[in-house]
């Protein structure tokens, strides 16, 4: 193959790529997307309705309630324990 050919043969491999960027550009504008960003579907949580949002938050707020209440009666109240005795050890602590 000479080299004329090869050449002929790189432009006519650059018109059909040059095509095949512009379809896609095209896609891409479509789809309503910015120049150089890709189009990207929404994942992960959906979104929740303000009446969705008050009954979590109400729930959670007697779901904490709730946990404290059971932390304030698990707990003696102040002075009413008894202190920890104290290890005493003949060795040294080792380091």
């Amino acid at each position: 193959m000479d080299l004329q050919e090869t050449i002929r043969q790189l432009v006519l491999d650059k018109e059909r790529l040059d095509r095949a960027i512009a379809q896609l550009e095209e896609l891409q504008y479509i789809h309503g997307a910015d120049e150089g960003t890709l189009v990207k579907k929404r994942r992960g949580r959906k979104s929740m309705s303000p009446q969705e949002r008050r009954e979590v938050s109400e729930r959670m707020r007697k779901y904490w309630a709730k946990k404290r209440q059971e932390n304030e009666d698990a707990i003696p109240a102040a002075g009413s324990h008894q202190p920890l005795p104290l290890k005493i050890s003949a060795e040294p602590p080792i380091r």
